[in-house]
């Protein structure tokens, strides 16, 4: 049927898509469902024809074929909790602002797969297995890390000859697990599986830590032949060994624009189809791979901080660190490429115990 994309892999995306909808957004039989897409790549019609599988009785409508008065019209039938489907190409738009904006103040439900022309080929097919939704690993593992960040004093990233410490405690920890239990929106940008948090005190990180990939001007993927080295010095990236010239116009980039560097975002992706040797192209899903990532600028939607003007800060650029391991306050909380829960460490502790 397509290049790359089988009918296996067809059945295999319908089938991890009705997880989604079940486990995730937990969509009821009498919630009607309206499905936009476009057909600009093969992803973007692959993932119509599970949506297709999975939602028999749910509206579909092109978005490069219908008016945008009359896409505003079918959204404007819709009623609290029904849900919505953007499978994206690029990004659809209204207006100035993102559609999800507008479905979240109607109170609908959202699933949205934006720029999927940028993973083709293998990209494609590691982006359906990461849809796969197994509530309790993502909710186990979300809510521990959170539990433990909220309360953690001192995070120290281990990356080969290098350590990055972060000895401040942190700002509440946010999560992007699938569990909308209790927030006031329901749904977002798939796939999912991150939580993240700061710094309480972003000038007091300070170290080394090595990166893998980082996002380029252009928002894809870039991975070095080398890893780079990030110096970090009061919460400031104050030099990069061994870097390459794309790498060098990010960071001109942001000083010039930003002034300096700041390193804030502390990002724990979880999604186990994402690793290091197993990437996709666009930033904003790779942003969830199983490991730790940080933003680079001074801007971030989420947190304040009275140092940082946030109505001038332009930049957050994620990188992706090549992480041994992740010790929070001497325990450790990842390794060998897993998140450790509680449970697993106390359970690796009655085993030594026992031996």
């Amino acid at each position: 049927m397509f290049a790359t994309i089988s009918e296996d892999a067809i059945q295999t995306a319908a089938d991890h898509l009705r997880g989604v909808l079940e486990f995730a957004v937990e969509r009821q039989g009498n919630q009607s469902a309206l499905v936009v897409f476009d057909a600009q790549c093969e992803l973007a019609q692959a993932l119509t024809l599970a949506y297709r599988r999975c939602l028999p009785q749910a509206q579909f409508v092109s978005f490069d074929h219908t008016d945008p008065a009359e896409l505003r019209a079918r959204f404007g039938q819709l009623q609290p909790s029904d849900l919505v489907v953007l499978i994206q190409s690029t990004s659809f738009r209204l207006d100035a602002y993102r559609i999800r904006i507008e479905l979240f103040q109607r109170a609908l439900k959202v699933i949205e797969h934006p720029h999927l022309a940028r993973m083709q080929g293998r990209e494609a097919l590691i982006y359906i297995d990461s849809l796969a939704y197994d509530p309790e690993y993502f909710r186990g593992v979300g809510h521990d890390l959170k539990q433990r960040l909220d309360r953690g004093q001192v995070l120290v990233v281990e990356s080969q000859n290098a350590r990055l410490v972060f000895p401040a405690a942190f700002e509440p920890a946010k999560l992007n697990v699938g569990d909308y239990r209790g927030m006031k929106n329901v749904g977002g940008q798939f796939p999912i599986g991150e939580v993240f948090t700061e710094s309480k005190d972003l000038e007091a990180v300070h170290g080394q830590v090595r990166i893998a990939c980082f996002g380029d001007t252009s928002f894809t993927v870039n991975r070095p032949e080398h890893p780079i080295t990030l110096v970090v010095e009061r919460g400031r990236v104050t030099d990069a060994l061994d870097a390459t010239h794309e790498f060098g116009r990010v960071l001109a980039t942001i000083r010039a624009d930003d002034g300096e560097i700041w390193l804030r975002e502390l990002g724990f992706g979880i999604n186990r189809a994402f690793t290091l040797d197993r990437t996709v192209s666009d930033i904003g899903t790779f942003e969830r791979m199983c490991g730790v990532h940080f933003s680079l600028g001074s801007k971030h939607a989420i947190y304040n901080k009275p140092n940082i003007d946030k109505k001038t800060a332009k930049h957050h650029v994620d990188v992706f660190a090549d992480t041994r391991c992740v010790v929070l306050d001497d325990e450790v909380i990842f390794s060998a490429g897993s998140w450790r829960t509680r449970a697993q460490n106390a359970g690796q502790g009655d085993a030594l115990q026992a031996q």
